[in-house]
């Protein structure tokens, strides 16, 4: 097991300047695991493991299609009950979705359950979910290389003792400049960040930084990269999760201590996997993206960048 990404799978519903879509596949485990699962196939790596829950509406079609992507399900539980919806809507620079409905459902009551045949991953990434339930992955499953994290301002508001608690067990955090500002009561960003990585002792610290690219902390160096330029801006529901996703795979085929070279990579890599995200609505920007135009779109960044 490469990686294994333990997160939400949902039934989104969402209304943008350009149009809208009802019950979409989304959530954080899909996402990363469908940018992950794309690069592990670019990377040679081996298998992408999910652990979630899903209802008992949860569709075939929608199951087969995370099969057929290379992912390995076999951690992810049907549960009685329906699958975790949520609804929003984006206005504006759509920098922040405006949510009008979370019902979590099947997804209220998960308790992550990782297979045997998970448990020694090389990369094990927990996207956003109660620190408490991400301590309990990081419990059962014993990462050969690095841990990482997301998180979000919910957790910050009601469990922080317990999400800086689970900070500490990990190699490489994610979050956006809003909870490291918020967390670290400082609206310094950089000073912020230095702030969070004191705090809980990380290695790295990846901040996104939505429309303004993202700032990453590794030791003493700082890596700073644009967003990729997107005019065609549909839906950003599941772009940071996106990022993470592609980031867990770069990582994965790697050995030893990150190096800076290492993480700038996974990072440009990242950013542009995200752009292909936002461009349509849920994850059928993501999904029918090619081999071929992400290699054309990486190079058309690195080139900006030099």
């Amino acid at each position: 097991m490469d990686v294994l990404i333990v997160g939400s799978v949902a039934y989104d519903s969402v209304v943008s300047p350009l149009g809208h879509v009802k019950d979409a596949l989304g959530g954080s485990a899909t996402y990363a695991g469908l940018a992950c699962s794309f690069h592990a196939k670019r990377l040679s790596l081996g298998k992408i493991g999910l652990v979630g829950v899903v209802g008992e509406d949860f569709a075939e079609k929608d199951r087969v299609l995370l099969s057929d992507s290379g992912l390995d399900l076999q951690g992810i539980e049907t549960a009685e009950g329906d699958t975790f919806r949520w609804s929003g809507s984006y206005h504006g620079t759509m920098a922040e979705a405006q949510t009008h409905e979370t019902h979590l459902n099947v997804f209220e009551h998960f308790e992550p359950k990782v297979p045997e045949s998970h448990q020694s991953p090389n990369i094990t990434f927990c996207a956003n979910l109660h620190p408490a339930l991400q301590s309990s992955v990081l419990k059962q499953a014993n990462p050969q290389r690095l841990s990482m994290l997301d998180s979000m301002n919910l957790w910050i508001d009601i469990a922080r003792d317990s999400l800086i608690e689970v900070m500490q067990k990990v190699d490489l955090i994610i979050i956006n400049d809003g909870e490291v500002r918020m967390l670290a009561d400082d609206e310094n960003l950089v000073r912020a960040a230095r702030k969070v990585i004191d705090m809980v002792g990380v290695d790295t610290l990846v901040v996104k930084r939505g429309e303004h690219g993202v700032i990453a902390f590794h030791g003493p160096d700082i890596i700073s990269l644009p967003a990729y330029p997107t005019e065609n801006v549909v839906d950003p529901t599941g772009c940071g999760d996106t990022f993470a996703g592609s980031i867990a795979a770069h990582l994965a085929s790697g050995t030893g201590q990150l190096s800076r070279n290492e993480l700038r990579n996974a990072l440009l890599s990242a950013t542009v996997t995200a752009s292909f995200t936002l461009e349509s609505f849920g994850i059928e920007g993501l999904h029918s993206m090619t081999e071929e135009r992400f290699e054309h779109r990486l190079e058309a960044f690195s080139q900006m960048l030099n």
